[in-house]
Parts: structure tokens; sequence; C-alpha cells
């Protein structure tokens, strides 16, 4: 898989926003080069926990702005949220409990969903946010 590379096409016009989903994006990226690289099951683990621990942080954040200002479409996106980290800590406790590695499906699982959230979702969000903000 190759890495993603931030491109305005992902900017939802929200510095914050933005900021979070560039440090998710080189989580992935770090994950992915990390098991093209072969690295030990051990730190892959530290690394998709780390992502997982910004990516709940992230979705917060996102939450918290929704209800701030009172974003219509809170509902279904914060499902949105609740089904990647249920999917990513799936795929956590497979590691975990299998003794498996993320693997490259597995990466590009990560990267689809992230990048389908960004360009659809949340650019939703981001546009309701910049008549808010």
């Amino acid at each position: 898989m190759k890495e993603i590379a931030w491109d305005n096409i992902l900017s939802v016009g929200e510095d914050e926003i933005d900021e979070d989903h560039r440090r998710l994006i080189d989580l992935l990226n770090i994950l992915n080069h990390s098991v093209m690289d072969g690295e030990a099951p051990i730190y892959l683990a530290a690394v998709l926990e780390e992502l997982i621990n910004c990516t709940v942080w992230h979705f917060s954040h996102e939450e918290r702005l929704m209800l701030k200002y009172g974003y219509q479409g809170y509902s279904d996106h914060k499902a949105e949220h609740q089904e990647l980290i249920n999917s990513v800590k799936a795929l956590q406790q497979k590691m975990l409990q299998a003794g498996k590695s993320v693997v490259s499906d597995d990466i590009e699982f990560l990267e689809h969903w992230l990048t389908e959230h960004i360009l659809s979702t949340d650019m939703k969000l981001g546009s309701f946010l910049a008549e808010k903000m």
C-alpha cells in the first residue's frame, strides 16, 4: 500500500480538525511502513494502540464541536465514529488473542475508512462549522 499524503482535498476547512486528521494519517503511514518493514508484532501493537487512542480523542473532539454548535447530523456522525472504533478494536483483539499481526489488508481497510470518512462525513461537518465558528 502506498503512503497517504496530506493534500488540500482532505481539508475540511477547520484547522483543529485538519490538524487531527494529519496526525491520524501520519500514524496510519507509520503503521503501514512498519508492516512493510516487518517490524515486531509488539511494536505494531504499540503503533496500533497509539492510532486507536488518537482516533478516540479526535472523535471526541469532533463530537464536542458538533454538540457545541448544534450539528443536526450528530447522531449519524457519532455512529460512524463508533463503527470505526469497534472495527479497529476488533482488529486489535485479533492481534492480541490470536498472536496475529497487522497485515496489508488491515491497513487498506483503515486507510479506506479514514479517507472516505474525511471526504464525505467530515466535509459536511467542516462546511457546517465554517458557518458557525
